[in-house]
C-alpha cells in the first residue's frame, strides 16, 4: 500500500493473483473538472493519536498472509477485485481492536475467521500515539501495537506492545482504556461502516431505520438506553421503599413492647443494699492504700532532693572550665593584638611601599633632570672649546697667510693620521662586539644552569620535608599505630566514640579503612596500598545524616580540602555475593583473597568503590605482562598489580612511585632506619646543590662584571670614533671655509661663557635636589625594611602562642565534654526527681479521684478495718446470690440493652426510609433536567445535520430536505436532482440507485461533521453509483478530508480511482 504522499499507484500481487491497492489524494483521477490541490500545499499537520499506521493479517479468513498495510495520516483508498481481501482488512480492524464477531456481519464466532486448515489466526494493528494527549507515552512511545491471536476453538489472546516491541500488557481492560482514550467506537457505523451494513444502509427505504442510524451514530441511542435504565432502577427503589415502610410498622410494635417491659422493671432487695455498703467500704479501703503509697513516694523524693553530689561535681568542673577559658582568653587577646599589629604593619607596609614608589619615581625624574642639565653643560663646554679652536685657527691662519701651502700639507697629514686612528678604533669595536656576544651566551648558559640547579634543590627540599614528616609520624606511631594515618586520627576516633555514645550517630562510622584490614602475606603490602591508595584513610558511614555529623567532627582537626574521604553506603552484616563477578586464576590471588577484615562493611565498601574482587596480584612484572597483555586476561579481571606496586592493564602499564608500604608495613624500626638514611642522603645532596648553586652564582656575577667592563670599553671606543670622525670632518671642511671674523667669534665665545655659568648654576641646583631625593628615598626604604622585618618576625612570635592556644582549646574542649556529661547526669538526676514528682502528682490525682469516687459512693468516710481482699470476697459472694435471683426474675441490664437496641433500630430504619424518599425526589428532579438537556442536544444535532446535508446538496446543484420526527422516531430525506426541481418527485424511493447512494453519502458526510472519531472507514460506498455521481461523491469525501486534516479516512471500493 502507498501512503497519502505517494506519487504512483503500486500494485501488490498476492496469492492467487489477488490485488489490493491504496492511493492518496494525488493519485485521484486527473480530470479537468475535478483537479485537487497538491497535498504539499494543504495542511501539513496530522492527527497525533488513534490513527491506524499499519495492519498485518496471517491465516485470517481465506488469506494466508496480507500486509503489512501502511496507512497514511489522512486519506487512504483500498482498491481491489472482489475476493482480494479488501473487506478482510476492515473485519480484522474490528476484531483486532477487541470487537465482537457480530459487529463485522461476517461471522457469528471468532473461530469463523481462522483460515481453514490452520490452528490460529494473527492480527497486528499499530495505532499512532503522539503529541500531548498521547496515552502513557513514557510506556508505549509514539506507537501502540495491538496483537490478537485467534484460535480455532474461538478463544483469543491480546498483547499490547510499545513502539520498541516490548510487551506492556495482556489485559482486555488496558485495550478498552486505550480505545476510550482515543475515542474509537467499533460498533458506531460512523466510525466503521462495513460492507453488509453499507448495503443495508444504502438499500434501506425505511424512515425508522434512518432515524435509528442517526441515533446510533450520534450516541443518542446509548444515552436513551442509560436514561431508561435509570428510570427502571428508580422504580425498583421506590418499590423497595414501600416495602420498608410496611416492615417499619412491625418494628414499631416490637419497640413499644420492649419499652413497656423496661418501664415495668422492679428494684432489687436488701442484698443490693448490703452490696452497696460493701462497695462503699471497698472504695474507702482503696483510698487508704493509695494514701500509704503517696506518703512513701514523698519520703523518696525528699531523700533524692537532699543528695547534692552532682551539683558539687558540676560546680568543680565549671570552675576548671572558667580558669581554662580565662587563660585561653588571655592567649587569644595576645594573639589578637599581634594580629592587629600585623594588620597595622601590613597597612603601613603598603603605604610605605607606595611612598617608596612615589619617591623613587621623583628621584628618577630628578636624576633625569640633573643628567640632562649636566649633558647640556658639557655640550656647551664642547661648543665653547670648538669655538675657541676655531678662533685659534683663524688667528693661525692670519699669521701663516703668506705660507698657506705649508698649512694645507699639515692638515692633510693630520687627516691621514686620524683616518688610520679611525680604522684601528673600528677594528677594536668589532672585536669588542664579538666579545660581548660570546659573554652574553656564556652568561645565558650560566643562568640557565643556575635555574636548573635551584629547581632540583627545591624538589630535594620538598622530598626531604615529606620524608621528615613521615619519619615523625612513624616515631609517633611507636606509641600509637593510628598516627600512621595522620596526627589527628586518634583524637578524631575519640570524638567519634564520644558522639556515638551520646547518640549523635545512628550507626558508628568505621575507619580509617587501613586500620581495619590486615594481610595474609605481608610482602604484598606495597601492591595492596598501590591498589587502595586514598581509600586507606577513608571512613565508611551508613547514611547521610551520620556523614554530616562526621564532617562536623573532622572540621575540628582538618582544614577544608584535606579531610579524609567519607563513603556512604548502608551497612550490611554479610559480605556481598560476588560469585559471578570475581576474578579467578589458578596461580595468582585477587586483592580480596589477600585482605583480612573482621568487619564485612570494609570488604563491601572496597568491593563497591575499588572492585577488589576483580583485581589480581602477580608478583613478577614479566608474568604480569604475559597474563594481562599477551592474550585474553582471566575472566572478570580488569587490572593487576605487581609486588612493586606497578599497575597492569590489558593495553597499558603504569610504574609505581611507591618504594615501601606506608600503612600496612610490619617492620616499623626498619622503615624509620631507611627514612633516616634517606634523609642523610638528601641532606648531603642538598648541601652539594647549595655549594654548586653558590659557585655558579659567583661565576655569573663575575661574568656580568666582565661583560659590563667590555660594554663600557665599547662605549668609550665608539665615543672616540665619533670624536675622530668629527675632527676629520672639521679638518676637511676647514680648507674650504674662509677665515671668520675673529671679533665676532670672540663675541660669541663671550656669550657662551655666560651661558655656561648659568648652566653650571642649574646643574648645582639639580644636584642638590637630586641628593635631597636620594636621602629621602634611603630613609623611606630603611623604614620599609624595618616594617617588613617586623612582619616576618610576627609569625615566629605568634607560633608558640598558637600552640598554647591549641593546647588550651583542647583542654577546654575536654573540660566542656566532662561538663556536658556532668550536666547530663545532673539533668538525669533532676529528671528523675521531676519524674518522681510527676508520679506523685499523678498518684495524688489518682488519690483525689479515688476520694472523689469514694465520696460519690459514700459521702462520709468509712472506718475500714479489713483488707481489700476480704471485702472483695464478700462482694463476689453477694453478686453470685444476685445473679441467681436475676436468672429467675430476669436480668436488669439485658432488659435495658434490648430496649436501647430496639430504639436505635427503629430510629435507624425511620431515617433510612426518609433519606431514600428524599433521594428519589431529588432523582426525579435530576432526571427531568437531564431529559430536557437530552432533547435540546438531540434538537441541536438534528439542526446541524440538516444544515450540513443541505450544504452538501447545494454544492452539487441539488435541493432537498431532511425532516426529523422525534416523537415517531422517523427520519425522512427528500432529494431533487438538477433539472427535476419542478417535478413532484421528492421521496428517495423514486430516485435511481446511484442517486440514492449519492444522497446517502451526503447523509453520511453530515453525520461525520457532527461526530468525533480519529478515523472513519467506508466499505463499498460507491458500488451502486454511476461514474458521474461517484466522481461527485469522491470530491465531497476528499473536500471533507481536506477540512478534517487531523482525522484519517479509509475508503474501500472495488472500482479503480483513475
Amino acid at each position: 500500500m502507498s501512503k497519502r504522499k505517494g506519487k504512483v499507484i503500486s500494485d501488490a500481487t498476492a496469492v492467487k493473483s489477488r490485488r489490493v491497492t491504496a492511493v492518496g489524494i494525488e493519485d485521484a483521477p486527473d480530470d479537468t473538472n475535478h483537479q485537487r490541490p497538491s497535498s504539499s500545499g494543504a495542511h501539513s499537520a496530522t492527527g497525533d493519536i488513534g490513527l491506524i499506521e499499519s495492519v498485518t493479517l496471517k491465516n485470517f479468513m481465506c488469506h494466508h498472509l496480507l500486509g503489512p498495510f501502511q496507512f497514511g495520516p489522512n486519506v487512504n483508498f483500498i482498491v481491489g477485485n472482489n475476493g482480494s481481501g479488501k473487506s478482510a482488512i476492515l473485519t480484522a480492524l474490528i476484531v483486532g481492536l477487541g470487537g465482537k464477531a457480530t459487529f463485522t456481519n461476517r461471522g457469528v464466532s471468532l473461530k469463523d475467521f481462522v483460515k481453514t486448515g490452520e490452528n490460529t489466526a494473527d492480527i497486528t494493528i499499530r495505532l499512532r500515539n503522539r503529541g500531548p494527549d498521547a496515552y502513557k507515552r513514557d510506556v508505549y512511545g509514539e506507537c501502540i501495537s495491538v496483537e490478537h491471536r485467534i484460535s480455532c476453538d474461538g478463544c483469543r489472546t491480546c498483547r499490547l506492545r510499545s513502539k520498541s516491541g516490548q510487551l506492556i500488557s495482556t489485559k482486555k481492560e488496558e485495550l478498552t482504556a486505550i480505545l476510550d482514550h482515543f475515542n474509537i467506537q467499533l460498533d458506531n457505523p460512523v466510525s466503521i461502516l462495513n460492507q453488509e451494513m453499507s448495503k443495508q444502509f444504502l438499500h434501506s427505504k425505511s424512515e425508522s431505520d434512518k432515524y435509528k442510524f442517526f441515533m446510533k451514530a450520534t450516541l443518542l441511542e446509548q444515552m436513551k438506553r442509560d436514561y431508561i435504565h435509570i428510570k427502571h432502577t428508580k422504580t425498583v427503589t421506590r418499590q423497595q421503599v414501600e416495602k420498608q415502610e410496611e416492615s417499619l410498622k412491625d418494628l414499631k410494635q416490637e419497640f413499644l413492647q420492649k419499652k413497656e417491659r423496661y418501664e415495668n422493671l422492679s428494684s432489687f432487695s436488701e442484698m443490693k443494699v448490703v452490696l452497696e455498703n460493701l462497695k462503699k467500704a471497698m472504695a474507702w479501703c482503696l483510698v487508704r492504700e493509695k494514701e500509704q503509697f503517696v506518703q512513701q513516694l514523698k519520703e523518696d523524693i525528699e531523700k533524692e532532693e537532699n543528695n547534692y553530689k552532682h551539683q558539687d561535681n558540676l560546680q568543680l568542673c565549671q570552675t576548671r572550665v572558667t580558669q581554662v577559658e580565662k587563660k585561653l582568653q588571655c592567649i587569644k587577646s595576645r594573639v589578637d593584638s599581634l594580629k592587629e599589629e600585623q594588620e597595622s604593619l601590613s597597612q603601613d607596609s603598603v603605604k610605605l611601599k607606595e611612598q617608596v614608589k612615589t619617591i623613587s619615581k621623583a628621584h628618577k625624574e630628578q636624576e633625569l633632570v640633573y643628567f640632562r642639565a649636566l649633558n647640556k653643560l658639557k655640550q656647551s663646554e664642547q661648543e665653547q672649546n670648538l669655538l675657541q679652536e676655531k678662533i685659534n685657527k683663524a688667528k693661525t691662519s692670519v699669521i701663516l697667510n703668506n705660507d698657506g701651502e705649508t698649512e694645507y700639507m699639515k692638515q692633510q697629514k693630520k687627516i691621514s693620521s686620524l683616518k688610520e686612528q679611525l680604522a684601528e678604533l673600528d677594528k677594536t669595536c668589532s672585536q669588542l662586539n664579538q666579545e660581548i656576544k660570546n659573554k652574553h651566551q656564556a652568561l645565558f648558559k650560566g643562568r640557565e644552569e643556575r635555574d636548573k640547579l635551584r629547581l632540583e634543590e627545591r624538589n630535594i627540599q620538598v622530598l626531604y620535608a615529606s620524608k621528615l614528616k613521615r619519619k615523625n609520624q612513624l616515631l609517633a606511631s611507636r606509641s600509637n599505630k593510628l598516627k600512621r594515618f595522620g596526627d589527628h586520627v586518634p583524637d578524631l576516633l575519640d570524638s567519634i566514640a564520644e558522639a556515638y555514645a551520646t547518640g549523635r550517630f545512628l550507626k558508628r562510622p568505621v575507619g580509617p579503612i587501613g586500620t581495619c584490614i590486615s594481610l595474609k602475606d605481608p610482602t604484598l603490602a606495597v601492591a595492596v596500598e598501590c591498589c587502595l591508595r586514598s581509600f586507606m584513610k577513608a571512613f565508611c558511614c551508613d547514611n547521610y545524616k551520620d556523614e554530616t555529623v562526621l564532617q562536623e567532627l573532622m572540621a575540628r582537626y582538618y582544614p577544608k580540602g584535606t579531610r579524609p574521604q567519607i563513603i556512604v553506603s548502608p551497612f550490611s552484616e554479610k559480605v556481598y555475593n560476588i560469585h559471578g563477578r570475581k576474578a579467578y586464576h589458578p596461580e595468582y590471588p585477587s586483592v580480596l583473597d589477600t585482605i583480612i577484615a573482621s568487619n564485612p562493611v570494609i570488604i563491601n565498601c572496597l568491593i563497591d568503590m575499588r572492585g577488589i574482587e576483580s583485581i589480581l596480584i602477580i608478583r613478577e612484572k614479566d608474568k604480569a605482562r604475559k597474563v594481562m597483555q599477551q592474550g585474553r586476561p582471566p575472566k572478570n579481571c580488569r587490572e593487576a598489580f605487581t609486588v612493586e606496586g606497578d599497575q597492569v592493564y590489558p593495553n597499558r602499564y603504569y610504574t609505581s612511585d611507591f618504594s615501601m608500604a606506608k600503612y600496612l608495613g610490619g617492620d616499623l624500626e626498619a622503615e624509620i632506619s631507611m627514612l633516616e638514611s634517606d634523609l642523610e642522603n638528601l641532606q648531603a645532596q642538598l648541601s652539594r646543590f647549595q655549594l654548586h648553586v653558590t659557585s655558579v652564582s659567583e661565576e655569573i656575577v663575575s661574568m656580568e662584571s666582565r661583560l659590563n667592563s667590555t660594554i663600557m670599553a665599547l662605549k668609550k671606543t665608539l665615543a672616540s670614533m665619533n670624536q675622530v670622525k668629527a675632527t676629520i670632518t672639521d679638518l676637511e671642511t676647514a680648507g674650504e671655509e674662509q677665515i671668520d671674523d675673529i671679533s665676532s667669534l670672540e663675541e660669541v665665545a663671550q656669550e657662551n661663557r655666560q651661558k655656561i655659568d648659568v648652566e653650571k648654576e642649574t646643574v648645582h641646583e639639580a644636584k642638590a635636589e637630586f641628593d635631597k631625593y636620594r636621602k629621602l628615598l634611603e630613609d623611606v626604604e630603611s623604614k620599609y625594611s624595618s616594617v617588613r622585618e617586623r612582619i616576618d618576625q610576627l609569625p615566629d612570635d605568634m607560633e608558640p602562642l598558637k600552640d598554647e592556644q591549641l593546647k588550651l582549646e583542647n583542654e577546654c574542649t575536654k573540660h566542656e565534654r566532662n561538663l556536658k556529661i556532668l550536666e547530663n547526669k545532673l539533668k538525669a538526676h533532676e529528671d528523675n526527681i521531676q519524674a518522681m514528682k510527676n508520679d506523685l502528682t499523678v498518684r495524688e490525682e489518682e488519690l483525689q479521684e479515688y476520694v472523689t469516687k469514694a465520696t460519690e459512693i459514700s459521702p462520709e468516710r468509712q472506718q475500714v478495718t479489713g483488707s481489700t481482699k476480704s471485702i472483695d470476697m464478700e462482694i463476689t459472694r453477694l453478686k453470685k446470690k444476685l445473679k441467681v435471683y436475676e436468672s429467675s426474675h430476669g436480668e436488669q441490664e439485658q432488659v435495658v440493652r434490648e430496649y436501647a437496641e430496639a430504639l436505635a433500630l427503629y430510629r435507624q430504619k425511620t431515617n433510612q426510609v426518609r433519606d431514600l424518599r428524599r433521594f428519589i425526589d431529588r432523582l426525579d428532579n435530576i432526571m427531568s433536567d437531564r431529559q430536557n438537556r437530552y432533547k435540546v442536544m438531540r434538537r441541536s444535532l438534528s439542526v446541524r445535520c440538516k444544515l450540513y446535508f443541505n450544504n452538501f446538496l447545494i454544492k452539487m446543484n441539488c435541493c432537498g430536505s431532511m425532516v426529523f420526527d422525534h416523537n415517531n422516531e422517523t427520519l425522512s430525506i427528500s432529494v431533487k436532482p438538477p433539472g427535476r426541481e419542478d417535478d413532484g418527485v421528492s421521496d428517495m424511493r423514486s430516485l435511481s440507485g446511484g442517486e440514492r447512494s449519492f444522497s446517502t453519502v451526503c447523509f453520511m458526510l453530515s453525520l461525520w461533521e457532527i461526530t468525533e472519531s480519529p478515523f472513519r472507514c467506508l466499505d463499498e460506498f460507491d458500488v451502486y453509483m454511476d461514474m458521474h455521481n461517484r466522481r461527485i461523491s469522491l470530491d465531497l469525501l476528499l473536500e471533507l478530508s481536506e477540512r478534517q486534516h487531523l482525522r484519517q479516512f479509509v475508503f474501500i471500493t472495488p472500482l479503480t480511482t483513475r
